[in-house]
């Protein structure tokens, strides 16, 4: 049986850390065999709404003009390539944000959403703002990464509509501690909580196999999603989090087959609501 692959968690030069512009991803995707190819382009209110970056900084997408492209590009790889027109929201917990964010899916109607804790108040982690307290010294690690997890929850919670719970445990990846690792077995507390909200709200588990100076392949890792699978949840996404068309579905083989061995038989692929269940 032919493979369907699926890579729904990337970057093109539309957001401020992508280094490809879409033709060159889509490109890159349509010959790496891509099936489902999800654009997901940062709307970071998280951040603008504490006075880290303004609207028309290059911190954010621009929207308009990405959802133009975008949908002209999906247009002429129609019968080719499903393009998923989408976007990464950057979730923090304040009402502001999320008026934000409910208006930005009423004006642009992405094809799917990816739900995403980068910062703490407007300071993301790769910062190192997070970890530290106001004289420099550092935070317990305890401390920050129940906080991060506790943010997380919340934002399963929230009042937009969004399908995909992005790398959770990107607390790790930049974490200036000996053990930068958030375990199950050190966090179980904390990680029920995240996934049994997964669960509880039909949402979908990103896989991410970006990882960059984290401790693990994965976010999240395997054990992580060992108790998923126990807690009944099922529906799994792979994101490769490419930023060049180079790392389109990298790791995609090491991902299905833990998944494989975990008992995952489908990854799931949100399309405009509807959630596709795609044979691993």
């Amino acid at each position: 049986m032919e493979k369907i692959l699926t890579d729904l968690h990337t970057h093109t030069a539309f957001s401020p850390d992508g280094k490809d512009d879409i033709s060159a991803m889509l490109a890159g995707a349509e010959s790496r065999g891509v099936r489902y190819y999800g654009i997901s382009e940062h709307i970071d209110y998280d951040m603008q709404l504490f006075g880290e970056t303004a609207y028309d900084t290059p911190y954010f997408t621009d929207a308009d003009e990405y959802f133009r492209v975008a949908r002209e590009k999906k247009r002429e790889y129609h019968g080719r390539i499903e393009v998923l027109v989408g976007a990464e929201f950057g979730y923090t917990d304040d009402e502001e944000a999320e008026r934000a964010y409910r208006a930005f899916i009423q004006k642009y109607r992405p094809d799917f959403v990816i739900n995403s804790v980068h910062t703490l108040k407007g300071k993301d982690y790769h910062s190192g703002v997070p970890y530290r307290l106001a004289d420099g010294s550092l935070r317990p690690k305890k401390e920050v990464y129940e906080e991060y997890f506790a943010l997380v929850k919340r934002g399963i919670e929230a009042s937009f509509q969004f399908d995909i719970v992005g790398h959770v445990g990107y607390c790790t990846r930049y974490a200036p501690y000996a053990d930068k690792s958030a375990t199950y077995a050190e966090f179980s507390e904390a990680w029920d909580s995240v996934l049994r909200a997964v669960v509880e709200r039909g949402k979908i588990l990103e896989v991410n196999s970006s990882n960059k100076l984290g401790v693990s392949p994965t976010l999240p890792d395997r054990d992580v999603l060992e108790r998923y699978f126990e807690l009944s949840g099922r529906k799994v996404s792979f994101g490769s989090d490419a930023h060049f068309a180079e790392r389109i579905l990298d790791k995609r083989e090491y991902v299905v087959k833990m998944l494989k061995e975990i008992g995952f038989t489908a990854l799931t692929v949100p399309v405009c609501g509807e959630h596709k269940e795609i044979e691993l």
